[in-house]
């Protein structure tokens, strides 16, 4: 049986969309199951799905031959166990460590960034941005980190490369992350821009990212900024 990993919404499920890309860019064959927003309380079509695949009712969840594992790191760390020729973490075991401490970082941290941008790949909101980037110092901090976190790593590596050389589990991690940038227009150095276009051009997270427009949802608890969808 093929993988299959359940995913929510493109637009808005920056979770789902890491180990997707994970997957997408390595070229790890697996089975799409979306299971579209409605609503997060316990008796939504969506959390009643969820939660009949794995424990927690949240996405995304991968199923190896009915075996479920879910949360986007635990993910990530059963691919790359599952997958070693892909080198999906560095070779290296100190920059495999680093790696692993970012993406863990990522995982829990960022707060601010997430509670006041949360990812909405269809928006263009550079206005939000401007205000959220004047009014929240936890927002500008947060920002401030990424741009230290990234702007060491990619010291190391060539002008274009990514954060470890190679594509790995952390550019697909903070692929949302540049996402969210994009989208309310935050302020960051040349060097961070190059590297968030340069992600963004991933034909993983094109892909992912083509079909996140093409979606036409719009779920007003993930969307605090607007009142409908943008015209087109």
């Amino acid at each position: 049986m093929a993988l299959q990993l359940i995913i929510g919404n493109k637009n808005y499920s920056s979770w789902s969309m890491r180990p997707w890309v994970l997957m997408r860019q390595a070229g790890i064959p697996f089975e799409e199951i979306q299971i579209r927003f409605d609503s997060f309380e316990s008796d939504s079509v969506f959390k009643r799905r969820v939660s009949a695949i794995n424990p927690v009712g949240k996405v995304p969840a991968l199923l190896d031959d009915g075996f479920a594992v879910w949360d986007s790191l635990a993910i990530a760390e059963y691919l790359a166990e599952r997958f070693p020729d892909e080198r999906l973490w560095p070779a290296d075991p100190h920059q495999r460590a680093r790696a692993r401490s970012v993406c863990a970082e990522m995982h829990s941290g960022f707060g601010s960034l997430r509670n006041h941008c949360p990812m909405n790949i269809e928006a263009s909101l550079p206005d939000t941005g401007q205000l959220l980037w004047r009014d929240q110092a936890g927002l500008r901090a947060d920002v401030a980190r990424l741009t230290a976190m990234w702007t060491e790593l990619l010291a190391a590596q060539p002008a274009d490369g990514l954060l470890f050389g190679h594509f790995t589990i952390a550019d697909a991690f903070f692929a949302p992350v540049c996402t969210r940038i994009r989208t309310y227009g935050l302020p960051v150095p040349g060097a961070v821009q190059a590297y968030i276009d340069r992600v963004l051009a991933l034909p993983g997270v094109r892909a992912w990212v083509d079909d996140a427009l093409a979606e036409h949802d719009f779920i007003a608890f993930d969307e605090p900024y607007r009142l409908g969808p943008a015209a087109r």
